[in-house]
């Protein structure tokens, strides 16, 4: 964990970042290098269909950390979850089913 123009970026934070060649990076750190400045990103959208799904090193001021959004109804959770399949996150899936499960129940107890 490390910060980045007073933002603290740690493993698992989504950021947006520029490629050299300019394109539009979205993904999560996998790792840091804090004596290096190094960040390495593991892309899930991009201009560039290649990059996705491979892991970029940047250096760490070159990133910007996306805000944490809160998820409000069932298709964001929906969405969410199948992120978190294609990135392998057992651990945020099970919270995401979860989640989903409660809002389920919630809804068939009102009727």
């Amino acid at each position: 964990m490390f910060s980045n123009n007073n933002t603290i970026l740690k493993t698992g934070d989504w950021i947006k970042a520029e490629s050299l060649e300019g394109e539009l990076i979205i993904g999560y750190i996998e790792s840091l290098s804090s004596i290096e400045g190094i960040v390495k990103v593991r892309v899930v959208t991009s201009d560039n269909n290649q990059a996705i799904g491979k892991t970029i090193p940047f250096l760490s001021k070159r990133v910007k950390k996306l805000p944490v959004s809160n998820v409000t109804n069932k298709s964001q959770i929906e969405f969410l979850l199948d992120l978190a399949l294609s990135t392998g996150d057992k651990e945020w899936f099970l919270a995401l089913s979860a989640e989903l499960n409660a809002m389920k129940q919630l809804v068939n107890g009102v009727h």
